[in-house]
This record gives structure tokens, C-alpha cells and sequence, in this order.
């Protein structure tokens, strides 16, 4: 029987990365369907849930995708909702990557040096890998810290992480590099979130730092978002502190992405959301 991989996109187009990693899985036949909300996902949902039955359901599964994360938790939700009994299909949200980038990154993190009491930085940490980066630094121990350009930004972060997963995160305003200095001056660990091209701590303000022990940089784009790293850096000394950049980090994110997309075939019931996906992350790491 054919392993059916659904792609829910809240995009105007389905992601071409997303259906590549979903053969790459596993999938024998991926179907994207764009422009997906809670309120037409309806008929979708109910396309998979009766039509195969018994073990032949595991067969057929959901992607959750697109570039917003917000839309995607809302369609998962939505997509859950509909679920009953034995009329369900395992499902995995990944919306730009960012559960698969943040386990991956954190996971790696966490694989080199224990990160329980450790003060963490996640810089720009208010978009979805940054909060999600924060989610799992705090749920391993770590004492958090994100920043953001603005204040209300930051705490609205922090607000919306504690609802979500349960973690406390310190909220500050960093908009400048100096400020951002400051953020990490007490920092053991500094995770740079922010968007591709922009440079958020220079080497100044990190390299001589006796505190900071590991730093990690999601950007794969020059500018990097912290100087003096290499995109390809995987626990690479730098100045006396390990250095993840984007692509060494990148690598486990598609071995991760490959390996939920495999399993989301070994049941009907998955559910891989962040949680899910870090637990995978620091097996794989």
C-alpha cells in the first residue's frame, strides 16, 4: 500500500523544500494543497480519516506547513479537532522549519555541554525558531533570556512561550548592537535567531567573554548573525567556545525532518510537534 503524505500549506503555494524532504522521508506520493485554514481544512481531513481503515490507515498522514507559524499551530489544532476514535491519522507541524530548526540546534547544544542552570541568550528570539529555541533551552534547565527590538515585542514572546510550553523567559529590548553586547554579557549560551542577512552580535562583543561557552547561529546567509563563526561550524572551537553555525546545525535538521517524515508512517496516531521533534533531535544528535 502507498504512503500518502498530505501537505497542508497556509501558503499561497505549497512548499517545494517540504514535499523534496517529504520523498526524501519516506512518502511514496506527497499531495500539497495551498491556501489551507481551519476553516476549509475540513473536507481535507475527513479525506484521510475514512477512507483506509485499520492498520492500512497508517499509510496515510498530514504535513502542517507554510511560512506562519501562528497559522500553522491554529491549522493543527483545527486538524486534531477532527480526529476521533480510531478515525485519525498521525500529523506533523513544521511550519518554516522552525520546530525541526530549533530541535536541532538546541539538540546539539545540549550534546556538547549540559545546559541545566546555564545562562541562555536567545538574540531576536521573538520570530518561531527563537521562541521555540527559548521552549526547549528552558525545558533542558537553562535560564533564558530573548531579546527583541522593542519591548512589547519581547515580552509578548515571552508570554506566548510560558502559554504554550509552560517555561519562563526573561524579556528584554536589544535593538542595537551595543545593547546586544550587554544582553550576553553574563551569557554561558547564545543562540542567534534573527532573520537571513542581519548581523546581531559582532565579534567584539563575544569573543573575549570568559562566560559565554557555546554559540549558535541559525543564519546561513552573510552576513551571519554572529560574527566570527563559519555557517559550516558544528561544535567547532572558536576563541575557546564551541561554534554551531547554520548549515552545521542544517545537516540535522534534514536528517530530522527525513526521519519525523519516516515516522509518521509507523502509526495512525503522531502527533510531531515541537516536543515530539526535540525528543527525536537529542536521539539523533
Amino acid at each position: 500500500m502507498k504512503k500518502l503524505l498530505f501537505l497542508f500549506d497556509t501558503d499561497p503555494y505549497p512548499s517545494v523544500f517540504d514535499t523534496v524532504v517529504a520523498y526524501d522521508g519516506g512518502a511514496d506520493r506527497v499531495t500539497g494543497y495551498a491556501n489551507v485554514t481551519p476553516d476549509n481544512v475540513g473536507a481535507l481531513v475527513d479525506g484521510t480519516i475514512f477512507t483506509r481503515g485499520g492498520k492500512e490507515k497508517q499509510n496515510t498522514a498530514i504535513f502542517v506547513g507554510g511560512g506562519d507559524m501562528g497559522k500553522g499551530e491554529a491549522l493543527l489544532k483545527a486538524v486534531k479537532k477532527k480526529f476521533f476514535g480510531p478515525f485519525r491519522v498521525s500529523v506533523m507541524l513544521d511550519s518554516n522549519g522552525s520546530n525541526t530548526t530549533a530541535a536541532a540546534g538546541v539538540a546539539l547544544l545540549a550534546q556538547a555541554k549540559k545546559l541545566k542552570g546555564k545562562k541562555a541568550v536567545v538574540l531576536a528570539g521573538t520570530g518561531p525558531v527563537g521562541m521555540r529555541a527559548a521552549a526547549l533551552l528552558g525545558k533542558e534547565g537553562a535560564d533564558v533570556t530573548i531579546t527583541s527590538r522593542t519591548q512589547k515585542k519581547s515580552d509578548d514572546a515571552a508570554k506566548a512561550i510560558e502559554e504554550r510550553f509552560g517555561v519562563k523567559v526573561k524579556a528584554i529590548e536589544a535593538a542595537d548592537d551595543a545593547t546586544r553586547a550587554a544582553a550576553v554579557k553574563d551569557a554561558n549560551v547564545v543562540y542567534a535567531a534573527g532573520a537571513i542577512g542581519l548581523q546581531l552580535l559582532p565579534l567584539s562583543a563575544w569573543k573575549d567573554n570568559p562566560n559565554i561557552e557555546m554559540v549558535a547561529d541559525v543564519n546561513a546567509q552573510p552576513p551571519l548573525g554572529i560574527e566570527g563563526i563559519e555557517a559550516t561550524d558544528k561544535g567547532k572551537d572558536r576563541f575557546g567556545k564551541l561554534a554551531f553555525g547554520a548549515l552545521g546545525i542544517g545537516g540535522l535538521k534534514l536528517k530530522l525532518h527525513r526521519a519525523c517524515v519516516g515516522k509518521l508512517f509507523d502509526s495512525s496516531e503522531a502527533v510531531f510537534d515541537a516536543e515530539e521533534i526535540y525528543a527525536l533531535a537529542k536521539e539523533m544528535a
